[in-house]
């Protein structure tokens, strides 16, 4: 029998997605997981991650918290994570994830200088991709579900660029051979990215942009999600 998958929650979906279920939900369906394949952590409750050597890979989600804030719960996780990354164990970070990765292994995290990132935005590749487990396949553009405030500004030592947008210089990173973090959301629907948008409406509308032309750009995002079902094919290989 295959090892399961760890899924560390870091964080809840804005309170009109949450009838759709929680991050490590949307992460499981998204990556074609079924529910006896996954275990969930609650890392932003308290709960304690296990030894990783027991799974074939670990998924950290989203979360509204922001890594700058040095909450106890993301700190200790982030010297899980440093521990469980350079041991080896295949990795990859969402989001809140990514930067915590990033975090973890020495690089900077903080305000996006350009601003909010929001909607469904193009990912460029960058020339590493060429060679990444991951990224090899896809198209040199394609669409992703973005949201966030805060970015990795510093990757850590060793990381490689995979992937750009117009607002973000590290959407994409691979930290080490085995692990990997998307400042994008490949577990996002586009029904996900139209509650998102409906949700920080009002912020948006403060900050100058236009929350109907955001919410007609919405599409589906099906590149981003088949990297999160590459990174579970590459983790089951090197464990099976």
């Amino acid at each position: 029998m295959s090892l399961p998958f760890l899924i560390l929650q870091t964080g809840t979906p804005v309170a009109s997605m949450r009838r759709r279920g929680g991050f490590p939900h949307w992460i499981r369906v998204a990556a074609g997981l079924r529910r006896d394949e996954v275990v969930e952590v609650d890392v932003e409750s308290g709960d304690i991650p296990p030894s990783a050597k027991g799974f074939a890979g670990i998924v950290i989600t989203g979360s509204a918290a922001m890594v700058t804030e040095r909450l106890p719960w993301s700190e200790s996780t982030a010297d899980w994570l440093r521990e469980t990354i350079h041991a080896g164990i295949p990795t990859f970070g969402i989001c809140y994830g990514h930067q915590l990765m990033a975090h973890a292994l020495g690089g900077s995290v903080g305000d996006n200088p350009l601003g909010r990132e929001m909607g469904t935005v193009e990912a460029r590749l960058a020339p590493a991709a060429a060679s990444d487990a991951l990224f090899a396949e896809a198209p040199t553009a394609f669409p992703v579900q973005m949201t966030h405030l805060q970015t990795v500004l510093t990757p850590p030592a060793g990381a490689e660029i995979l992937a750009t947008t117009d607002l973000d210089a590290h959407a994409a990173l691979r930290f080490t051979e085995t692990s990997w973090g998307t400042q994008f959301h490949p577990e996002f629907s586009a029904r996900h990215m139209h509650g998102y948008l409906r949700a920080r409406s009002e912020a948006l509308a403060a900050e100058g942009r236009d929350p109907t032309a955001l919410l007609r750009a919405v599409r589906a995002t099906p590149v981003a999600r088949g990297i999160l079902r590459q990174f579970v094919r590459v983790a089951s290989r090197a464990t099976g």
